[in-house]
């Protein structure tokens, strides 16, 4: 019994680390996607959540979620460290949409609304104390092993709420067109992505909850080795889609291929077969591929394209659980329904409060000059021209 409570610990700790390493992977995948002007403010922005989301959690947001702190199988306090390490990610989500245009003291009143109330809420009505048992809302039995609708859906949702409330960003859109506003920094867009796929290995692993049995330890490796296929398939349709399509290899689409299928995975990695996750990767990447000028065609301008990997792939990540595994394909839709609902007009909401009196979007003149000047004080690339 004390041995398994010391291997469980451990084994939250280190996975919560892996976890951890997706903070520099959002920020440099951010970083490298944006204009030179805007990347301090990215920067910026990612370092806030991090710090902000993870102390609001600690002292709000996890008994919100849980109800309480008493843990037998682990450490508390490693288990509140792995949960922790969850919660910033919604708003890293969200964050990376409306970036370029938006000020960074209104995206904090959100981070905090998001960490104490929204995201905690969301993981109650699942896997928390689940205000909801009893009542015809309850989704505690939709399969979700580490959030593609939790996580993933319940930050792409508050990201849709915040782009129709601050909108594109100037000049992304004229005369029914869409401006083509490339990527700064693609050794940093694939860091980014590569720092994010490492860090899933904790996300999808450490949620398994235990790994000081061999039936446990089988079942962590499982997830592992399924979270890392999906991910492979993803980048490997994309390539042969972007080939057969335009003869050229988009570096930017193939990882975001890869990252759709890491979000779509992430909701029943611990049943699938090992060949199971190549088609669900397949899938979300082609999801990936047909999302992105989907949104583009509704003027919703997302600049990492946090829509098509985290809200179509979340969605179809929840449900894929029911086609490939034996679980319920009403209780994954309900909880995609439940939680949609909820997360997106609470962040709605929130967003139209906040920015009645702290508005989110810089105006034109500062999008124009760069909000790295605008909102920090400094730029990341001093020496380069500032383009426009």
């Amino acid at each position: 019994m004390e041995m398994s409570y010391v291997l469980d610990t451990f084994f939250a700790l280190f996975a919560m680390t892996l976890i951890i390493f997706m903070v520099p992977g959002f920020a440099m995948l951010e970083a490298g996607l944006v204009r030179t002007k805007n990347v301090t403010a990215v920067l910026m922005t990612n370092t806030m959540i991090y710090s902000v989301a993870s102390m609001v959690f600690l002292l709000v947001g996890y008994t919100v979620a849980f109800g309480s702190w008493d843990n037998s199988s682990m450490s508390k306090w490693a288990a509140f460290l792995f949960q922790m390490a969850f919660v910033g990610k919604t708003v890293n989500i969200m964050s990376g949409g409306v970036s370029e245009r938006t000020k960074i003291f209104p995206l904090t009143l959100f981070t905090i609304a998001m960490a104490a109330i929204i995201y905690p809420l969301a993981v109650n009505f699942t896997w928390g104390a689940n205000l909801l048992k009893g009542t015809f809302l309850d989704i505690s039995s939709m399969h979700d092993l580490a959030g593609s609708t939790v996580i993933h859906s319940t930050g792409a949702w508050a990201l849709l709420a915040a782009i129709l409330v601050i909108g594109p960003r100037k000049g992304r859109y004229k005369d029914g067109k869409v401006k083509v506003i490339p990527a700064s920094n693609i050794p940093l867009v694939a860091l980014g992505a590569f720092l994010l796929w490492i860090g899933w290995f904790g996300f999808n692993g450490g949620s398994v909850g235990s790994i000081s049995s061999k039936e446990s330890a089988n079942t962590v490796a499982l997830t592992i080795l399924n979270t890392n296929t999906a991910g492979l398939a993803g980048a490997i349709m994309a390539m042969i889609v972007l080939y057969i399509r335009y003869r050229k290899l988009d570096i930017t689409m193939i990882l975001n291929g890869a990252l759709g299928g890491l979000v779509a995975i992430t909701a029943g990695a611990d049943l699938f077969d090992i060949y199971s996750p190549i088609l669900i990767g397949a899938v979300a990447s082609l999801l990936v591929m047909l999302a992105v000028p989907f949104f583009d065609r509704l003027q919703i301008d997302d600049p990492v394209g946090a829509l098509s990997v985290h809200l179509v792939n979340g969605i179809w990540g929840t449900l894929a659980v029911a086609i490939f595994a034996d679980v319920s394909f009403w209780a994954q839709l309900k909880g995609v329904l439940v939680i949609g609902i909820f997360a997106f007009v609470s962040s709605y909401i929130v967003i139209r409060i906040i920015n009645l009196f702290a508005p989110f979007r810089a105006s034109d003149d500062e999008q124009l000059e760069g909000l790295d000047y605008v909102e920090c004080g400094m730029e990341a690339y001093p020496e380069f021209k500032q383009s426009i």
